[in-house]
């Protein structure tokens, strides 16, 4: 009864409700090869968009650990060039209290070797006092000990301890009035020289290991950020190729789906024939 009735199509209305759902599909088809997602919204999966926005925050949150991880590394990097430079300026203030202890130099010499070892013992101050990155020095007295962020929740963080290099501390031993114009005093001052210069390479290497750990945890951050982005996109990414595909299938179905229509359409007509 219902194929001849005028009042309901039922042949269009089936032949509308396939070329809707073709055209839902194609859309979707389309959306995912214009913004290349299987999941571009909470609308088309949304289980799988929320660990995919989950994993998002992390990846953005890594970049804010790299930053850290990259300002840690070059304030140390600068500590360690300053303790370098320092360690080679102890080992020529050695060669000027060695050569002082000499019992055959007068003391015109022996003050020329003094001004010399001073002018060093001073070049080294300096060095400590601007061994400054970013407003942090791990180096002089009171240094600051550098705290790095190590994972994207906050709840982590590498330390690198400060290494007291100033005059008079307790590595460089040597201290800003330190002075020798004897035998005797050449000898007190090259004792302090040589207990620096251990000291200080213990202290340099303390601060090479703290960079080599920063350095590799960055390398960590940043293969562990690519590994996250690569699963985010193992989720919510579309296998273009494959909708390309669907692609040609849907828009063929749409077509078939408009010519149904259409001949469901003209079955008014052919009813109205029957009264001619």
């Amino acid at each position: 009864m219902g194929m001849n009735s005028i009042n309901t199509n039922v042949g269009a209305l089936i032949a509308l409700q396939n070329l809707n759902s073709t055209s839902s599909s194609l859309s979707e088809v389309q959306n995912r090869i214009n913004t290349g997602l299987r999941v571009s919204s909470a609308k088309d999966d949304g289980s799988t968009w929320a660990i995919a926005q989950n994993q998002r925050a992390s990846i953005g949150a890594l970049d804010s650990v790299k930053d850290s991880l990259n300002r840690a590394i070059s304030t140390v990097d600068v500590a360690v060039s300053a303790g370098e430079t320092a360690s080679d300026l102890l080992s020529q203030m050695k060669a000027k209290a060695l050569a002082a202890t000499d019992t055959s130099l007068d003391t015109t010499s022996r003050t020329a070797l003094f001004n010399d070892f001073k002018a060093l013992r001073d070049q080294l101050g300096k060095v400590v006092a601007n061994a400054d990155f970013n407003g942090s020095n791990m180096v002089k007295t009171g240094g600051t000990t550098i705290y790095a962020l190590a994972n994207a929740a906050g709840s982590s963080s590498l330390t690198v301890a400060a290494q007291n290099l100033g005059l008079g501390g307790s590595i460089v031993t040597v201290s800003s009035t330190s002075t020798f114009s004897t035998v005797t005093t050449a000898n007190t001052v090259l004792g302090l020289v040589n207990a620096s210069i251990t000291n200080v390479s213990a202290a340099v290497a303390k601060l090479g290991t703290g960079s080599n750990a920063l350095n590799t945890h960055l390398k960590f951050i940043q293969k562990l950020q690519d590994t996250m982005t690569a699963g985010v996109g193992n989720l919510v990414d579309a296998d273009v190729a494959k909708e390309s595909a669907n692609l040609q299938a849907l828009q063929t179905k749409q077509q078939l789906a408009v010519q149904a229509l259409g001949i469901a359409n003209q079955s008014s007509g052919i009813l109205l024939s029957l009264f001619r």
